[in-house]
């Protein structure tokens, strides 16, 4: 189970220290070990992320939404989960469609394309309804999620992932914004392209079925725990389709149907 509750196992020592490795590898641009040795449970993971979250907020970051990971069937099988995580998006974690990201900015980057949420009404309810979701979702943007972790050779389980973010790093959306009745998220198609070789391909349906299922278990979990989305919020719903390894001067392109496309550069690195 992935959703949080106010239950730990974990001592606040150990929760303490794993928060310091995570921070220290942001910090020095060098991975870590995986925290799995201080944190085992899914509960003591979420403790070490609210403990990044609040340092992070106390030192001027800025939420701008939150993203859901483990949408895939798959992926949670391997996981040993029964639902998806969630991690924080930040304000500064935005790029803008097109840029370049410099080389060394995400420590072992990915890429994954997904459907965005932007939100103009709260969502606070203890439990949602889709026309909740609906009614409060003011348009969707294709989008790019640059995935990254500080956890030495992706070498993560449950606790890593969630500890660190969800593994976040950071995202490019699109610019042309469409409203929901305008398209259809369970069956659009993506596709994702470097330099225009296709690398990755699938649906809307490979995120929990639909991208609104995964936005609404998001909803229902950050109200029950204290953080609710509020308007202005944009959410990344999850990936459509297999993550792609990204290297210093790729471009990737993501498009998907009836939203559009989004590009993203990696920087070179300067020897």
């Amino acid at each position: 189970m992935t959703e949080p509750t106010n239950e730990n196992t974990a001592s606040a020592a150990s929760i303490d220290a794993a928060a310091e490795r995570l921070l220290g590898a942001y910090a020095s641009g060098v991975p870590c070990e995986p925290v799995r040795d201080l944190i085992t449970a899914a509960d003591d993971a979420y403790a070490v992320q609210n403990r990044m979250t609040e340092r992070w907020l106390g030192e001027g970051r800025r939420l701008s939404g939150r993203k859901i990971g483990l949408t895939s069937r798959a992926v949670q099988e391997q996981m040993r989960v029964d639902s998806p995580d969630f991690g924080m998006l930040y304000a500064d974690m935005a790029v803008p469609d097109g840029d370049e990201i410099p080389a060394g900015a995400i420590l072992q980057p990915r890429v994954e394309a997904e459907v965005a949420l932007v939100l103009e009404h709260d969502l606070t309810h203890e439990r949602h309804t889709v026309a909740d979701l609906i009614r409060a979702t003011a348009f969707a943007l294709p989008a790019i999620e640059i995935v990254g972790s500080r956890i030495r050779d992706w070498d993560i389980t449950l606790a890593d992932t969630v500890a660190d973010n969800a593994s976040s790093g950071m995202y490019a959306l699109g610019n042309r914004p469409v409203r929901l009745e305008d398209v259809d998220l369970r069956l659009c198609g993506m596709v994702i392209e470097r330099r225009g070789e296709q690398l990755s391909s699938g649906t809307g349906a490979a995120c929990l079925g639909h991208p609104l299922n995964a936005a609404l278990w998001l909803a229902d979990t950050l109200a029950r725990v204290g953080r609710p989305l509020r308007a202005g919020d944009t959410v990344l719903t999850g990936a459509l389709g297999p993550v792609v390894p990204a290297a210093p001067g790729d471009v990737f392109e993501a498009r998907i149907d009836g939203l559009g496309d989004v590009r993203v550069a990696f920087g070179k690195e300067v020897s």
